[in-house]
C-alpha cells in the first residue's frame, strides 16, 4: 500500500460565520481515485477549494507529498503537482480545442506536443474536433476538455469537481470511464462527485459527507453493497 499523497487532517472551513467543513480528515494515496460522495451542499465543493487554496481552513492541516501547505499560494500547489477542474468546466469559448489544451502545459513545445497527442488519445472525440471552438463543444465535450486542460500539467493530484453536472448517463459514463485510465497514467484523482453509483464503480475508495462531516469512508465495492449507502444514494 503505497503512502499518502494527499491527506487532510481535522480539517474545517467556512464561509463567513457559516460553517461548511468540520474535521474532515480524508487520505488519497498516489495509486488511486477517491470519491468524496454527498448531496448538493454537503461539502465537496468546499473541500477542494480548501484544498487548492481558493479558501482558507479555519482549523486542521493540509499535507501533500508530506509537505504542509499552510501559507502555500494557489499557484505554488498548482506547481506542486496539484491541479483543479472546477465545477462548470470553464472552458476558454473563443480559443480552439488544442489551443486550450496548449495554453495549460508547462513544458515545451516537444513535451506540449506528446500531451495533447496523448490526451487526445484518451479523449478521441477531442481530436476529431480539435480545430472547433470551444464554445461549439457539446457540454460532454467542454468536460473532457476541461478534464484534459487540467491534465496537461502533467499533475500528481487531479481534483476533479462535478464532472457528470448536467450531463445524460450516457456522457457520464463517457466521462467517468476515463478515472481508472487517469489513475494509472500516474495522476491520482479525488473526485467529487452526487453521482454515487457511477463514482463507487470508478473509484477505489470514498468518503461520505454530510453537512460538513465525514460521515462513512471504506472500499468503494463495501459501500456500494452497503444497505444505508444504497438506501441513501441509489434509491434501494
Amino acid at each position: 500500500m503505497s503512502t499518502p499523497i494527499l491527506r487532510l487532517d481535522g480539517l474545517s472551513a467556512s464561509y463567513g460565520q457559516i460553517a461548511a467543513l468540520h474535521e474532515a480528515t480524508i487520505e488519497v494515496r498516489a495509486d488511486e481515485a477517491v470519491a468524496l460522495l454527498g448531496a448538493n451542499g454537503a461539502g465537496k465543493s468546499t473541500t477542494m477549494k480548501t484544498i487548492m487554496g481558493l479558501l482558507k481552513p479555519v482549523a486542521g492541516r493540509i499535507e501533500f507529498d508530506g509537505r504542509d501547505l499552510s501559507g502555500v499560494a494557489t499557484f505554488r500547489r498548482a506547481r506542486l503537482g496539484i491541479a483543479y477542474c472546477p465545477e462548470g468546466r470553464r472552458v476558454f469559448p473563443g480559443m480552439t480545442v488544442r489551443e486550450n489544451l496548449e495554453v495549460a502545459s508547462n513544458t515545451d513545445g516537444a513535451g506540449t506536443h506528446r500531451r495533447v497527442a496523448a490526451l487526445f488519445e484518451m479523449f478521441p472525440v477531442l481530436a476529431q474536433r480539435e480545430k472547433a471552438l470551444g464554445w461549439q463543444l457539446s457540454g460532454g465535450q467542454q468536460q473532457m476538455l476541461a478534464i484534459g486542460r487540467a491534465l496537461m500539467s502533467a499533475p500528481r493530484l487531479l481534483l476533479l469537481d462535478e464532472p457528470s453536472l448536467g450531463l445524460s448517463p450516457l456522457l457520464t459514463n463517457e466521462v467517468l470511464d476515463r478515472v481508472r485510465a487517469i489513475v494509472g497514467g500516474g495522476t491520482a484523482i479525488l473526485l467529487a462527485e452526487q453521482n454515487v453509483g457511477k463514482a463507487l464503480a470508478v473509484c477505489h475508495r470514498a468518503y461520505v459527507l454530510q453537512v460538513g462531516r465525514v460521515v462513512r469512508q471504506g472500499a468503494a465495492a463495501e459501500l456500494a453493497r452497503s444497505d444505508d449507502i444504497r438506501a441513501a444514494f441509489l434509491g434501494a
